[in-house]
């Protein structure tokens, strides 16, 4: 049950994406600076989409003859497509967003990872576009290839999308515009070390 419970969250938080994606808003993205990560994923999204809708208009004529099984599947074939286009806004609507005090690095509507900036031992623009799973990192690959990677003084706790705590000490993920993100993290990072809260970058 709580699975459950948690996937109809997931594609409420999708359905409300949709919804601030028609009206032009982002969620939670009025206290910082707004870093957007779609453009990765946009054209693979809408490309899926337009698949769903071919073999939507496919089963309908494969099904012309059973009415009642044709409008089951008409109905599961348009919620899926609402689905689809429902991740793309949730990648447009819920961008990475950096703060005074913390980095957060947002993946549609299943990852929400908060960083302290003090956490943040190094960060580096860099292309990856082959990732291994290995113990203690979070990959947020979009269209496969990630573009930043944070190293962490300390261990964070990220959340799965069934709620189970991963520790991660390096995040390697995604951004359209990657070197005007690392030098905004670069620079609060720095506006902290002044102040002594963080240690200064090494070199």
């Amino acid at each position: 049950m709580r699975t459950a419970a948690t996937l109809v969250r997931h594609e409420l938080r999708l359905l409300v994406s949709l919804l601030l994606w028609a009206g032009r808003r982002t969620h939670q993205a009025r206290h910082g600076r707004a870093f957007g990560y779609a453009r990765g994923e946009g054209p693979l999204m809408f490309g899926l989409a337009f698949v769903c809708v071919i073999e939507s208009v496919t089963m309908s004529v494969l099904l012309r003859e059973l009415p009642d099984v044709h409008r089951v599947v008409l109905l599961l074939d348009v919620y899926t497509v609402v689905l689809v286009v429902g991740m793309h806004a949730a990648n447009v609507v819920r961008p990475h967003v950096l703060d005074e005090g913390s980095l957060r690095i947002r993946r549609a509507a299943h990852v929400d990872l908060r960083i302290p900036i003090e956490h943040i031992a190094c960060v580096r623009r860099e292309l990856r576009a082959t990732h291994q799973h290995a113990d203690g990192e979070l990959g947020l690959a979009m269209g496969a290839r990630t573009t930043v990677t944070l190293e962490l003084d300390r261990p964070v706790v990220h959340f799965t999308l069934l709620g189970r705590p991963k520790v991660v000490h390096l995040v390697r993920f995604h951004a359209d515009e990657p070197g005007e993100l690392v030098h905004a993290i670069t620079r609060a990072r720095s506006a902290l070390s002044r102040t002594g809260q963080v240690p200064d970058p090494p070199g």
